[in-house]
């Protein structure tokens, strides 16, 4: 080779561990925080994040980590990243790999593992976690050359984000980790970008001014195709009134005008009762889930359905549908508003009669007898108390469903659950994961007495890092949510729901550093969510309710939306 010519070859890079090139490439990609705990596999990997950008969280568990990359992910918009090593540390991450993946969260998991010398031999902490997790991921990899780093990771990121998000989990042997390569970049991000069908969302059109009870069904796909904005100018537009699943609350304010709210077996009556009523429903990002649907071939019996969903297999899985438009939600919905725009719906009928409902049907705040703390007027009060920064991380149970009947929500980044999965346990790390995604906000963690305690060891990663985290533990010494079925369909017989013997959360609090006080009467209400919201750190509020509180609404199972059940 001329010596000019070797001049302008560009000077190869100097060999680098496989650990300290992950580093760099999740560092090149933009990840600023990453949730995580040690051990023997995954070693490599921690010795090359001392000196680099990425802000570690060290959690106290791994599902921890999980969930709060899970909750880090739906908060900021950006893909969550956590980290474990080999055997308990990788299957402790399960839950939280399958929470993602049923609610279609953007996240990527790295794992370490065994070295492949080793590997099939039953050597100490191997597991294979490619297997363990194959029906909770929607790609995994395991990386057998140092060199193949930087690809596997963009890659992986690419998928866990692009299309129907979800999780993705990299597994990293020890040798790849301490193996070396000059090797730096390696994946073209493919564009697939599927063209609108112009002719469908012509009839989806065509379908809606034909309707005369038109209602919108609003699912978590939408917030995840970052289409809020053009479903709230699309429900400007048209005035076609709308209901929401679990994970689509705050996709249109909890107060803007024609939302009925939550659909389902725990939904308002005047939406229940307008989706079993309606002639048509625009479904936006959603799926039948089960749990909104109640009896699926009694869900909204007179109505043609028109699906948009950029997950192709959703449509036409649960529900006939009449006019499908698979493909980019947030493009479809605003190409339909296009075509919608200066002819209005001849539906005010039907816009008065759902707005005469949900106004009839409105909760009644001050109707709860006694002193004791109603749990839907403090959910409420706080709500609005936080203003449009309110964000609540959910844990699963009554209180669950409590929050997201009566809270208040600005936006879908303000409601964070675990809706698909219902794991418990989930509301003190995610909490954690939405603070740092967004410090600027105020989170709340919801959580009740028994899904706090299967996680109550991050308190210690809230009081480590200072995190001014919230939260209000609503305590009813009991399983809620179970102890209200077997009090229904169980014949009262109460089976191990019983949890009296919880600690006094006060004192929990504040052995792990963290400020907390406790509220047991109505009249405490106020002063105490002045306290909660005030405090500069971290901060817990222990309320106790009365343990025979139900959740109502309630359709029973196996029943229509249109039986619903009020206490």
């Amino acid at each position: 080779m001329p010596a000019s010519a070797a001049a302008l070859m560009p000077a190869p890079s100097p060999a680098r561990s496989g650990a300290r090139l992950l580093v760099s490439t999740l560092e090149r990609l933009g990840v600023e925080v990453v949730f995580g705990y040690p051990g023997g596999a995954i070693m490599p990997v921690y010795d090359a994040l001392t000196g680099s950008s990425l802000r570690h969280i060290l959690v106290r568990h791994e599902q921890g980590a999980a969930f709060a990359a899970d909750a880090y992910a739906r908060a900021s918009g950006k893909v969550g990243v956590c980290m474990a090593t080999s055997g308990p540390g990788a299957t402790n991450l399960v839950t939280g790999i399958a929470n993602a993946m049923m609610d279609s969260v953007p996240m990527v998991c790295i794992t370490g593992n065994v070295s492949q010398a080793v590997m099939g031999t039953d050597a100490f902490q191997e597991i294979d976690i490619l297997g363990v997790t194959l029906p909770i991921v929607k790609h995994s990899v395991l990386v057998r050359d140092p060199a193949d780093i930087p690809a596997a990771v963009e890659e992986a990121f690419h998928i866990a984000a692009s299309g129907r998000p979800g999780p993705v989990l990299i597994d990293l042997p020890k040798d790849v980790q301490v193996g070396t390569t000059t090797q730096d970049f390696g994946f073209n991000v493919p564009n697939h970008a599927a063209a609108l069908d112009d002719d469908a969302i012509a009839r989806a059109e065509q379908a809606i001014r034909a309707a005369e009870r038109p209602l919108l069904y609003i699912g978590g796909g939408v917030k995840i195709a970052q289409a809020t904005a053009a479903v709230r100018a699309f429900a400007e537009a048209t005035g076609i009134p709308s209901v929401a699943t679990l994970n689509a609350l705050g996709t249109l304010a909890s107060d803007a005008p024609g939302h009925l709210g939550m659909l389902g077996m725990h939904g308002g009556r005047a939406a229940n009762e307008a989706v079993q009523e309606s002639d048509l429903l625009v479904v936006l990002g959603a799926r039948f889930d089960d749990r909104a649907t109640g009896k699926l071939a009694e869900f909204a019996p007179h109505a043609r359905i028109v699906h948009f969903d950029v997950d192709a297999s959703e449509i036409g899985k649960l529900r006939e549908t009449a006019v499908a438009v698979a493909g980019d939600l947030k493009a479809g919905v605003e190409t339909l508003t296009a075509r919608m725009a200066g002819r209005p719906l001849a539906i005010d009928p039907w816009i008065i009669r759902c707005e005469t409902r949900a106004r009839n049907t409105a909760f009644d705040y001050d109707g709860a007898p006694g002193e004791g703390v109603y749990a839907p007027a403090l959910l409420n009060a706080l709500s609005r108390a936080a203003g449009d920064r309110f964000v609540a991380a959910c844990d699963v149970g009554q209180h669950q469903m409590w929050a997201a009947q009566h809270c208040r929500f600005a936006r879908p980044e303000a409601h964070i659950t675990s809706g698909g999965l219902g794991a418990m346990g989930f509301g003190l790390p995610a909490g954690i994961g939405a603070k740092l995604a967004d410090p600027t906000a105020t989170v709340v963690t919801i959580a009740g007495d028994g899904g706090f305690m299967m996680n109550v060891q991050e308190l210690a990663t809230l009081r480590r890092y200072g995190i001014a985290l919230k939260i209000l533990l609503i305590d009813n010494a009991s399983l809620g949510l179970v102890r209200q079925w077997q009090e229904l369909f169980f014949d009262g017989n109460f089976s191990e729901i019983d949890l009296s013997d919880n600690p006094d959360f006060v004192r929990v609090a504040e052995a792990f550093g963290v400020e907390a006080f406790r509220i047991d009467r109505r009249d405490q209400v106020e002063t105490g969510i002045a306290r909660l919201l005030a405090a500069p750190g971290p901060c817990l509020a222990h309320v106790i309710i009365d343990p025979r509180e139900n959740v109502w609404p309630l359709v029973p199972p196996g029943k229509s939306n249109a039986e619903m059940m009020e206490g």
